[in-house]
């Protein structure tokens, strides 16, 4: 897996958050390269739901049908 697919996963958005906060986003991008996901969401829990809040995904509006 993919850093980006999994802040995808954790409904961060990868590019604003690679955007706003470059030091954290590679530091933690290398570090989730040498962990399995489910370590790296336990070592950084509170850190992630920060940081979703930071950098909700935008969404489209859902088309009428």
């Amino acid at each position: 897996m993919e850093f980006d697919e999994y802040l995808k996963l954790k409904k961060i958005d990868a590019s604003s958050f690679r955007k706003a906060d470059t030091n954290r986003f590679e530091e933690w991008s290398n570090l989730f390269k040498t962990m399995h996901p489910d370590s790296f969401t336990a070592q950084k829990k509170f850190l992630i739901n920060e940081t979703r809040r930071r950098y909700l995904p935008t969404e489209s509006p859902a088309k009428p049908e």
